[in-house]
């Protein structure tokens, strides 16, 4: 065997055995930190304290609290914790679901026990092992100032052919009573539901529709609104309304009339004649003597959609 294969032999033996006690030492090493995990181990820390479902008529003036408290649990969890950023350990507390009280002015408190809960949970062990360092937690909670206000409802329907939005949208409630800060109040005249939409519309649609706060600025109870769209079917008519002139003066008028095209909703057909509309001359022209006089359609029936009128001008006699 010569020289240089006596070495690499040696080397190979030497790399062998590097390689063998690199493997044991990982493994002693992942052993040890496995034992350590397995361990309790008692932490001081800090959560920060939020609170959800607040009534509607009050605010908290201290929305964000910090609770000191200390937690046993074994080093996974600790780990976990320990991992997470101050500003992430965070816990909500739902004051439908804890008994609070009054303790006079807008101070409120509560056993800190639900806290203990609610970090548990966070942390995976066992309430017993959270103690809250105070035995009360205090909160600040005043009242609102409120209104009410109309309920408006954005309409994005489509209809069949011939078919059209009957009236306004009917909305239950109508109202609804907002509580904000007053200078939020004195400025909002209305709140408003999502967008009430359809596609190919031939009959009455209801649908229940979130109602928006702007976006938290104020708070109801009232969460969404039932609203009712009526859908009729509607033909197309010409009606010939006569031409009248609010003035003494007494006058014929040629052509006597206007023709109003429009579209009349089925259900009100019967009910629409040319008394339900109203067209006038403009009197200022005519006292001016003027050749024509313009003409104008100044009523019509509620529902009633006008396409077209004619004519816009007229001849007249005045009649003594």
């Amino acid at each position: 065997m010569s020289v240089e294969e006596i070495k690499e032999e040696i080397a190979g033996k030497d790399k062998s055995k590097f390689l063998t006690f690199l493997v044991f030492l990982l493994i002693s090493a992942a052993l040890w930190f496995l034992i350590k995990l397995t361990k309790d181990y008692t932490t001081q820390t800090e959560f920060t304290v939020v609170y959800t479902e607040v009534p509607a008529s009050k605010w908290i003036s201290t929305p964000e609290q910090q609770v000191k408290l200390s937690f046993v649990a074994d080093g996974f969890a600790t780990l976990r914790h320990n991992l997470v950023r101050p500003q992430r350990r965070v816990v909500t507390v739902s004051l439908n679901e804890v008994p609070y009280r009054l303790e006079g002015g807008n101070t409120y408190s509560y056993s800190t026990q639900y806290v203990a809960e609610r970090v548990a949970d966070w942390l995976g062990v066992p309430s017993g092992n959270v103690t809250v360092n105070d035995d009360k937690q205090f909160f600040n909670m005043e009242e609102l100032q409120s209104k009410e206000v109309p309920v408006e409802v954005p309409i994005d329907v489509k209809t069949q052919r011939q078919y059209y939005v009957y009236g306004d949208p009917q909305v239950e409630p109508a109202l609804v009573t907002v509580y904000g800060p007053k200078n939020v109040l004195d400025t909002l005249k209305s709140v408003r539901t999502a967008v009430f939409s359809a596609a190919n519309a031939s009959d009455r649609l209801t649908q229940t529709l979130s109602i928006d706060y702007y976006g938290g600025m104020v708070r109801s109870e009232q969460a969404t609104a039932e609203v009712t769209v009526e859908v009729e079917q509607y033909t197309e008519t010409d009606i010939e309304v006569p031409v009248k002139v609010t003035d003494t003066v007494n006058c014929r008028f040629f052509p006597e009339t206007m023709k109003v095209k429009c579209l009349v909703p089925i259900r009100d057909f019967a009910n629409v004649n040319a008394a339900s509309f109203l067209v006038l001359a403009d009197t200022a022209q005519l006292h001016r003597l003027e050749p024509l006089l313009d003409i104008r359609l100044t009523k019509v029936p509620e529902h009633v959609q006008v396409m077209k009128t004619e004519p816009d001008q007229v001849e007249y006699l005045i009649i003594n």
